[in-house]
């Protein structure tokens, strides 16, 4: 079988003693790939760097010079319009990729329905944390970063780079995955692949950031809705097997970018795992009760989670579970109709590129 060629995209502005100890590490533990190296209208410097690092390279290097900053998402979807491999790497320059990182994206990247991959961050500076449950390599997940990220060039081919109306960061990458999520393709994270993160360079002033981070929020809940965190209760007698319905609802939520929380009794907790639900998606959070005082220990927790986030939606499982010590909690029809209002429409076409 052939190797799929892959193409790794580094956004380049300044730092070039940084820069070139990332492009070090991916030629030492990823010779196969091919660099796409975008120099965002850096210093000379810089410049000379990548023009001495370039040269041994030959084919197995590309560097696209820019006159300017144009901008972190042009500079990606710059180097995105020119990769022609089977999948497209996204590296920040801040960071050094490990042995064995390549593998476990391209592993976690081969089945069908995986559209993006994101490593593990590891490091002073982690932009996301993706809480894996143990046992498991492999999670659906709605947390990305431009840090590191694969991208199946089938998936970009029918939704195009990402929206440069958005910022360099959170709501581009929701949106990116809500559009994956459109066609067919979902987000995953695996722990096969980690990489090491140093301090990113940040660009602009901090109240620029703002207003566009807050112009980027509005634009992505009007696109696509906000997302909800609930607290999800059984109770102790429902039969698993009834729940294959609820949990692909469940499911559904998370890749909207929903939180759930669900509060299962031991006999529940082993079930769930033994069926897998425990490992379903990051944003599927498993909140284990105690078996001697079960109810005591749900107060407990929904006094933990309502202090970690006070806008906490309460949902009784089925008609016959209902909270203990909790006079209104939503009935989970109500929740299913609220995910089914923002499932994706696979003919519905994509936003489009903006260069």
């Amino acid at each position: 079988m052939q190797s799929p060629i892959v193409d790794i995209i580094i956004p380049v502005w300044n730092n070039p003693f940084e820069t070139r100890a990332c492009l070090a590490a991916i030629l030492a533990h990823s010779p196969e790939a091919r660099l796409i190296v975008v120099d965002n209208g850096s210093s000379r410097e810089t410049e000379l760097m990548l023009e001495e690092f370039s040269e041994p390279l030959g084919d197995q290097g590309l560097f696209i010079k820019s006159d300017r900053n144009v901008g972190l998402i042009p500079a990606i979807n710059i180097g995105l319009a020119r990769s022609d491999g089977d999948f497209a790497v996204v590296l920040g320059p801040h960071v050094q990729v490990t042995p064995g990182w390549l593998e476990g994206l391209l592993a976690a990247a081969r089945t069908t329905d995986t559209g993006i991959v994101s490593p593990v961050f590891v490091g002073r500076n982690v932009p996301v944390t993706h809480p894996i449950t143990r046992g498991s390599s492999t999670m659906e997940t709605f947390g990305i970063s431009f840090s590191g990220m694969m991208i199946k060039t089938e998936l970009y081919m029918l939704v195009g780079g990402f929206d440069v109306e958005m910022d360099a960061g959170e709501w581009c990458l929701k949106d990116y995955i809500r559009r994956a999520w459109n066609k067919g393709f979902h987000t995953c994270v695996t722990s096969r692949s980690r990489v090491i993160c140093g301090k990113e360079t940040v660009f602009g002033s901090n109240q620029r950031r703002l207003d566009r981070i807050c112009l980027s929020r509005a634009g992505y809940h009007e696109r696509w809705g906000g997302a909800r965190h609930y607290a999800i209760y059984f109770g102790r007698k429902i039969d698993i097997g009834s729940l294959t319905e609820t949990i692909d609802t469940i499911l559904q939520g998370a890749r909207q970018g929903h939180t759930f929380s669900l509060l299962l009794h031991r006999r529940q907790n082993s079930a769930f795992q033994r069926l897998g639900w425990s490992a379903l998606h990051t944003g599927i959070q498993i909140k284990p009760l105690s078996p001697i005082m079960p109810k005591r220990d749900i107060i407990r927790q929904l006094k933990a989670l309502k202090t970690a986030i006070p806008d906490l939606i309460l949902v009784n499982g089925t008609e016959e579970s209902l909270f203990p010590g909790v006079e209104a909690a939503s009935p989970f029809s109500a929740v299913a109709d609220a995910i089914a209002d923002f499932a994706p429409n696979l003919n519905e076409s994509s936003p489009k590129e903006q260069l």
